[in-house]
């Protein structure tokens, strides 16, 4: 691989469509290259604000609520009246009026907490990004990986130093009707979890802390929700 090429590899580095060989070439040159270090943090900052469009937003009943009661409420038209009535229109009018001043203040109460859930999952984000790619760039670095019995690779780059391990597991299939997959650290006998993920998911990278005693990780397809135990290991990657 040419000097020139490597720079090139940024965005399938960052979209893990890199072979280990080329990963593990790209990483070492990443400890080296300011500038596809700030590009490869970039990538992974703009791949986490596309995942902002799976954020919900407030119902749209909710409007149509709010255009409903006011559809249900008289508004007469301004035509002489008796003394007496002036009071009743009068009072619907403000009722009606209230009725709107108050669903669109819980419209807004609730766009506002959207607004502030989307900021903060925004900034946890790209902390994380960041974190792995420090760990991706760390000097003593190590990468491993494994060729899973279902189809399908886990890769762990350790990082000692910094205790940290970024662990990517990418399976050619989903684990299962009400099966899922399952990540693992491991400890001699002790396989501590490190994620469940979603049914039918399957590709994802956790960043693992408090690694650095760790003999090797591994993955399983579990029930969906996850087991306090694996139940059907597919794939290991020893690091001790």
């Amino acid at each position: 691989m040419s000097g020139e090429d490597v720079h090139a590899l940024s965005g399938a580095y960052v979209l893990d469509g890199l072979t280990d060989i080329e990963r593990a070439a790209f990483r070492r040159h990443l400890a080296s290259c300011a500038t596809c270090a700030i590009e490869v943090a970039e990538l992974q900052e703009t791949a986490a604000r596309l995942a902002d469009g799976a954020w919900s937003v407030p119902p749209p009943a909710l409007r149509d609520k709010v255009f409903a009661e006011v559809s249900r409420t008289r508004q007469e038209a301004p035509i002489p009246a008796k003394p007496v009535a002036r009071p009743q229109r009068s009072r619907r009018l403000v009722t009606a009026a209230a009725a709107v001043l108050l669903a669109a203040a819980a419209a807004t109460g609730t766009f506002a907490v959207q607004e502030r859930r989307l900021d903060e999952q925004r900034v946890q984000a790209q902390a994380e990004s960041a974190r792995i790619t420090e760990v991706l760039a760390a000097p003593d670095a190590v990468l491993r990986s494994a060729t899973l019995t279902s189809g399908g690779r886990l890769t762990a780059v350790t990082s000692a130093t910094r205790d940290e391990t970024v662990l990517t597991l990418t399976a050619d299939r989903p684990a299962g009707a009400d099966r899922t997959y399952q990540l693992w650290m491991l400890d001699g006998t002790t396989a501590t979890n490190a994620g469940v993920l979603a049914p039918d998911v399957t590709t994802t990278t956790q960043l693992i802390s408090g690694t650095a005693a760790a003999d090797g990780f591994a993955v399983s397809i579990e029930p969906a929700g996850g087991s306090p135990t694996p139940t059907q290991p597919v794939g290991q990657v020893t690091v001790a």
